[in-house]
């Protein structure tokens, strides 16, 4: 009986280390969007990546502009958005970048009447574009100041995304600034009607992160860690599986496999390789301009410490 005991004991010992450090780490609840780019975080957590690491993650839908006060109140332990965000958010409360997850290639963009030349045809011109702070008004801000002009030079008139891509097909506004999907709308609207001026494949300007407060990675190094691993892990599952895992990621937004995987094609998802890069050249000059736009648009007032705002010791 006690060699039985002794063996059921030893068995349940050798069964417990998954839950045991599973059970190590705090719970780590991931405010999000459904923007394809966050995709693969749902991945992990649907397909058991986060669990295999050890960690116990859930991903909620909170919307862009409550993100930032969840975390701050401890409803989330973790966001993810675009660095212009993440820059407007730590100019109010600590935040380190610990990964970048994907980088628009196309996914947004700015869409003008045919009789619009350039970027110098659009001063005096009203655009329908979401409002001071927003990722579609931060792509106009950018672009028009890459290309010698600003967004004082234009009338905006506030809508979110899709209402502007439908106002300017409809024939409303001379402009519009928008994302995917609704900027495939302008795309198919002919260029007789409407055209795209420019979008991230000209302009890299939407990148995105992932990040928790400073107290927090001091306190949970390896937990910060492996959420960063389980990312990798996401990645390289939709590569060995596709269709399961544009299945399991299109799901949760309501779209099929295929449509999921169409969306895909206008951004770049991260590994670490490409982390490893881009961290050290690209991202910390885009941080700069980023924060010279948000100055220049009143939509940051105080200080922002870049040098804080990113650690790269968990990218591998």
């Amino acid at each position: 009986m006690l060699r039985r005991s002794l063996l059921a004991a030893s068995a349940a010992s050798l069964a417990a280390p998954a839950v045991l450090r599973a059970q190590s780490f705090p719970k780590i609840t991931i405010g999000m969007s459904g923007w394809t780019g966050f995709a693969p975080l749902t991945l992990a957590e649907q397909a058991g990546l986060f669990k295999a690491n050890g960690l116990e993650v859930e991903t909620k839908f909170v919307p862009q502009r409550e993100r930032n006060l969840a975390l701050v109140s401890g409803a989330l332990n973790c966001v993810v958005t675009t660095v212009d965000t993440m820059i407007l958010w730590a100019s109010a409360a600590p935040l380190v970048q610990v990964l970048v997850l994907d980088r628009s290639k196309g996914g947004d963009g700015v869409a003008v009447r045919p009789g619009i030349g350039g970027w110098a045809g659009l001063k005096g011109k009203t655009i329908a574009v979401d409002g001071a702070g927003t990722t579609p008004y931060f792509v106009l801000a950018y672009m028009m100041r890459e290309n010698g002009v600003s967004i004082k030079d234009v009338t905006t008139a506030t809508l979110a995304p899709q209402p502007a891509a439908q106002a300017f097909v409809a024939g409303q506004f001379d402009g519009c600034s928008t994302y995917e999907p609704y900027l495939s709308q302008v795309r198919a609207m002919g260029e007789d009607k409407g055209r795209i001026l420019a979008t991230t494949v000209q302009h890299p300007c939407v990148v995105d992160t992932l990040a928790f407060q400073p107290a927090f990675i001091q306190a949970n190094p390896e937990a910060v860690r492996r959420v960063v691993k389980s990312w990798y892990d996401a990645l390289a599952m939709i590569k060995a599986e596709p269709d399961r895992s544009y299945e399991i990621m299109g799901r949760r937004v309501n779209q099929t496999g295929e449509a999921f995987k169409a969306s895909a094609q206008y951004i770049e998802w991260q590994d670490g390789a490409m982390n490893k890069a881009y961290v050290a050249a690209g991202l910390p000059e885009f941080q700069q301009k980023a924060l010279e736009v948000q100055r220049e648009t009143g939509v940051v007032r105080g200080n922002v410490d870049l040098t804080k705002l990113l650690d790269t010791q968990f990218l591998g």
